[in-house]
Parts: structure tokens; C-alpha cells; sequence
């Protein structure tokens, strides 16, 4: 019987096939083995601004957060751990992970047969408006791990086929490893090979005024130029904006020498 690490460090491989890596060309996969036998997909994706890439790592888990599942129990990756990755393992929703060869985390010595893929898509009406997302995504939101701020929010990205792809807010003990909701949706669309985001809905419970951060306006413009964004205003009707309109002036990379 194949041993499950081997299984799962394949199915890393195959993920790091959907990076987006255009400006390092170094593609990375991460897959997250479930207690069930099911496991999760993460892919690097980066930004053109650097510091805000994504590591297939940190999409794995986040995605896994976002669909609502806390009981990961091992993880591989396409490439050999580096000490960042070791350092955001320690501490997860999930718990903390050991090391065990250069390329995987494990919690639990008795792992199951990575059998199928988790979908993290969410079911939908054919036809889904605002006033249908609008409480899908509140309801998406009170699955973020917030154990710091409380402060929940949830994101829902809506493709042009007409899946929908979850997001919240994942915490880590180091502050600056923190994936916002609208970030963690656009690593699972990019992890899973999501077509062209048509739209985005953003619900933050505690405060119904908030707004995308800086760093999730940036990832908008750059992967989902054309998209509508819907905000979440409480009981009154959602705001309406685009990327464009949350961040004018966004960093293009220019001069960079990036083809």
C-alpha cells in the first residue's frame, strides 16, 4: 500500500501545475491532508507587489478554514520547507505540525489515503443576486478563525460559470502571516483553476462600513480587473464598486524589467 505522504507529495505537484507565478516563475503546490481522507489544494500566488504573494502553504490552510474544515492532519509541498514555512506551521487553526523530511508537516502518525480532492465551491441558485449572496456571504463569515481580533469576515467570489468561491479572514500568532477574507477566496479560485471572476462580496459583521485593506484592493486590480465588488452595508442595501474605484493609482510594476 502506498504510503499516504507519497500520495499527498504528488498531489502537491500536480497543484503547483495552477501557480500563478509569472514574476518568479517559481511554481509551488501545497496539499493539505483532511482526518477523512479528503485533501485541500494550495498554489503560490503572487502579487506584483512582492510582499503581498501568497504561499502555496498559507493557501492550503486558508482554503481549508474557508470551507469550514479545522481538522487537517498533514501537509505536503511541491518544493523543500523553508524556515517560514516551519514558522507558520507551529501555529495554525488546525494546530501545531512537525516537521517530517524536507517537503511535509504531519500531526498525527496514522494518516488516511488521500482519496478525493475537496471542492470547496459553495451551491448556488442559477441566477444568484445580492439579496441571495448578500446573507450567503455573512453566513461564510462566522467560519473565520479570528481568535485575536474577533473580527469576522467572509468573501464569496463569483465566476463566470457561475461558482462560488469562499473566503475568510485566517489569524496567525504572527501578525504580518494573516490572510484577509477577500485574499483567502482569490488563492482557492487561483488553487482550483476558477474561471474569470465576475463579481465579489464582502461581508464584515462587526462592522458594517467596512471596506477591503490595502493590500486585498491590490490583489483585486491585479486578478479580477473587471469584477463587481458588493459590500455589505447591513440593512441597508449592498454598495456597489470595482477594484478601479477602491484603489486609483494601484502599483502596475513598471520598471520592474517584468515582461
Amino acid at each position: 500500500m502506498a504510503d499516504p505522504l507519497d500520495i499527498l507529495r504528488e498531489k502537491a505537484r500536480q497543484a503547483s501545475i495552477r501557480a500563478y507565478a509569472p514574476y518568479s516563475r517559481q511554481a509551488t503546490g501545497a496539499a493539505l491532508l483532511l482526518s477523512d481522507g479528503y485533501w485541500v489544494a494550495g498554489v503560490r500566488t503572487e502579487s506584483v507587489s512582492y510582499s503581498l504573494v501568497i504561499p502555496a502553504l498559507v493557501a492550503a490552510c486558508v482554503t481549508a478554514v474557508s470551507v469550514g474544515r479545522t481538522d487537517a492532519v498533514a501537509v505536503a509541498l511541491s518544493r523543500a520547507i523553508r524556515p517560514e514555512d516551519a514558522s507558520y506551521m507551529r501555529e495554525t487553526p488546525f494546530g501545531s505540525f512537525e516537521q517530517t523530511g524536507v517537503d511535509a508537516f504531519i500531526r498525527s502518525e496514522s494518516l488516511p489515503a488521500p482519496e478525493r480532492r475537496l471542492d470547496p465551491l459553495l451551491a448556488s441558485p442559477e441566477a444568484i443576486s445580492p439579496e441571495i449572496a448578500i446573507p450567503l456571504v455573512r453566513l461564510v463569515a462566522r467560519r473565520a478563525f479570528a481568535h485575536d481580533s474577533q473580527f469576522l469576515v467572509g468573501c464569496i467570489l463569483k465566476t463566470q460559470q457561475g461558482e462560488l468561491i469562499p473566503g475568510v479572514n485566517v489569524e496567525h500568532i504572527d501578525w504580518s502571516r494573516t490572510l484577509c477574507a477577500e485574499r483567502s477566496a482569490l488563492a482557492a479560485a487561483i488553487g482550483y483553476g476558477a474561471d474569470a471572476i465576475t463579481d465579489v462580496y464582502v461581508s464584515c459583521l462587526k462592522d458594517p462600513d467596512g471596506a477591503p485593506c490595502g493590500a486585498c484592493r491590490q490583489l483585486l486590480v491585479e486578478l479580477t480587473p473587471t469584477a463587481t465588488i458588493w459590500l455589505d452595508r447591513g440593512s441597508a442595501p449592498p454598495e456597489r464598486t470595482t477594484p478601479a474605484l477602491l484603489l486609483p493609482g494601484a502599483f502596475r510594476g513598471k520598471g520592474l524589467g517584468i515582461s
